[in-house]
């Protein structure tokens, strides 16, 4: 594991521990079950989708919300102007350290998507189950397993409490030997799990984009579920290339929250990569 995952692993074991102190797993188990169902991930027939990406901070880039209003303000907004877009899911980073999220930011934009029916999705760095269960109360219809993060046994206990309450779960590889395990998973996933699987192409030291990674490694993603290409895409251009390249998926945030029409970016970026995956087809 890498200095970063390391460090961010050890804070959300500490913040689970703090909100164990208020609120009981059990507790939390009975305010997931009476909260309303979110709504289910749906992919558009085109081939190519977006999860477009809440964060008021990158470790990279360093702040990048701000219009003017406050943070749950901006939150909503970009929320509703992603979902109003056509993006298939609102990731929403809930890290509270590095990222300058919260579970209210999560539960701001869930409630902002509800009604299109589109899912938000905690981007976190998850360490335990009460976590994901966090993230059911919040109103997100989905949770980021990073896999470098974490052990089988803890993986598995991830995975187990998002099916049983009914949520997506994108499985996040950076290389090759994630990739391996994301397969052994996905071959091993229980009925009625909605896996996908995603590959970032950031160095964990650096934190920098690694130019061509999500090419070089997109044969060796698992079929059969969506794949996903995270960082490196930020124009029309970059969503047609990882496009023709066979992701199902962009995340994309940063080039998002640094937009001033975030919307029109995201209506372009999801053209392009649905005219690539046409011609894919066609060829």
């Amino acid at each position: 594991m890498s200095g970063f995952l390391e460090q961010m692993a050890q804070a959300a074991a500490s913040r689970v521990q703090q909100a164990r102190a208020s609120v009981s797993a059990q507790q939390l188990w009975a305010r997931a079950r009476a909260s309303p169902p979110p709504p289910r991930l749906a992919l558009h027939p085109d081939g190519f989708d977006l999860i477009a990406e809440v964060k008021l901070r990158s470790p990279a880039a360093g702040r990048l919300a701000g219009r003017g209003g406050a943070d749950i303000e901006d939150v909503t907004a970009r929320a509703r102007e992603y979902a109003h877009a056509g993006a298939a899911a609102i990731s929403v980073l809930t890290e509270p350290t590095r990222f300058d999220g919260s579970l209210e930011h999560l539960s701001s934009a869930a409630a902002a998507v509800r009604a299109s029916r589109v899912p938000a999705m905690r981007k976190d760095f998850l360490v335990d189950p009460y976590q994901v269960l966090e993230a059911r109360v919040a109103g997100a219809g989905g949770v980021l397993v990073v896999l470098r993060m974490l052990g089988d046994e803890a993986v598995r206990s991830l995975l187990d409490c998002a099916r049983e309450l009914g949520l997506f779960v994108l499985l996040e590889a950076f290389d090759e030997a994630d990739l391996e395990r994301a397969h052994a998973w996905v071959e091993t996933s229980s009925p009625g799990a909605t896996l996908l699987v995603g590959l970032n192409c950031r160095d964990l030291d650096t934190l920098e984009v690694v130019p061509g990674r999500l090419e070089s490694l997109a044969r060796r993603l698992p079929v059969g579920v969506p794949r996903v290409a995270e960082s490196g895409v930020a124009s029309a251009l970059d969503a047609a290339r990882v496009a023709a390249a066979g992701y199902d998926l962009a995340l994309i945030g940063t080039a998002l929250m640094k937009d001033n029409s975030p919307g029109m970016l995201a209506q372009e970026l999801l053209a392009a990569g649905r005219a690539a995956r046409r011609g894919r087809r066609a060829g």
